[in-house]
């Protein structure tokens, strides 16, 4: 059913889909680039990564990169999804150790490799620095800060989830969706549509409400369609963090019956997503241009995951068909 339903979501996403064409060849260099930083890869670890396709992902929300800028982008995606592994796998990371993982994170988001932390070391501190040289580089302090304040703040929901998990706490729907959109990392991945362009906006337009608005309901739409990808495995790991499972239980419904309210929801959302992008005004002739960039980046991180959740390994319940390409 879910998996059904997946297909017919992506069916209606007004979003065209969109694909680099260097991805293919960035998640080759990827694997021969991770066990550089000491990154273990024997040969079923490298073939899960192949399958799983983290370059693919950064090439579906940033089809605009070049080469180079798109192996940095995958190194970054990849240090966080190695990290989500670390924080919700087998011997997961306790609350403590995340809240140090942050710490470290966010030492070196601000100085670069030149100061160590003790909650970040090893090939996850290496992969971190290498990835965040170029655009500690190129980019401003204003956006650099932004930057790391997001990344601060996908950490700081990873601990309140872990939390949660450790006390078996259940969250309800609206506590469930404010953390939710911590935890997905968009908010993170939405500002390195200008690292990308080499446009970081001011932040006063980055943060005008309607644009927050916006970033806030694709962030939504992208969570949730990853929420009913995922069911299978959250009902055995995610301690109810799951929109499906979190209206389940507060509304006292079959699972089944769940489902297709998020499924209502999503569709609601997307309508808004819509409406909300035509309604954002002109912000003169030096801004709309990057503006229009960060919207559309919004937009492709939506339908973004949404590809590229039907085509990776980490979503078997959602194979139907090759996702598409653009």
């Amino acid at each position: 059913m879910t998996a059904a339903l997946l297909r017919s979501l992506r069916s209606e996403c007004p979003i065209a889909p969109r694909l680099s064409p260097y991805a293919d060849g960035v998640q080759e260099w990827l694997i021969e680039f991770l066990p550089d930083l000491g990154v273990p890869l024997d040969d079923a670890a490298a073939r899960r990564m192949a399958r799983a396709g983290f370059a693919r992902y950064a090439g579906r929300l940033y089809p605009n990169a070049t080469e180079a800028d798109l192996r940095v982008l995958t190194a970054l995606f990849t240090w966080f999804f190695l990290v989500d592994d670390a924080c919700d796998g087998p011997g997961r990371l306790t609350p403590a150790q995340i809240r140090a993982l942050r710490d470290g994170a966010l030492t070196v988001l601000h100085s670069g490799h030149r100061h160590q932390h003790a909650g970040l070391t090893g090939p996850l501190r290496r992969l971190l620095v290498r990835a965040w040289r170029e655009p500690h580089r190129r980019m401003p302090a204003r956006w650099r800060h932004r930057f790391a304040d997001a990344v601060g703040h996908h950490l700081d929901g990873t601990v309140r989830e872990a939390v949660n998990k450790t006390l078996g706490r259940r969250p309800a729907v609206a506590e469930y969706v404010e953390l939710r959109r911590a935890t997905s990392a968009a908010y993170v991945s939405f500002p390195l549509t200008e690292f990308v362009t080499g446009r970081p906006l001011p932040d006063p337009v980055y943060h005008h409400p309607l644009l927050r608005r916006f970033a806030d309901t694709g962030n939504d739409l992208l969570s949730w369609y990853n929420d009913l990808a995922s069911l299978e495995r959250d009902r055995a790991t995610a301690g109810g963090h799951n929109l499906v499972l979190a209206l389940a239980g507060e509304r006292g419904v079959p699972t089944d019956t769940a489902v297709e309210l998020v499924a209502e929801r999503w569709r609601a959302s997307m309508r808004r997503f819509v409406e909300l992008r035509a309604a954002v005004p002109s912000f003169g002739p030096a801004l709309d241009e990057p503006v229009t960039d960060l919207l559309d980046g919004v937009a492709n991180a939506v339908r973004g995951t949404i590809d590229w959740t039907m085509e990776s390994a980490r979503y078997p319940d959602a194979h139907l068909e090759p996702a598409a390409t653009g």
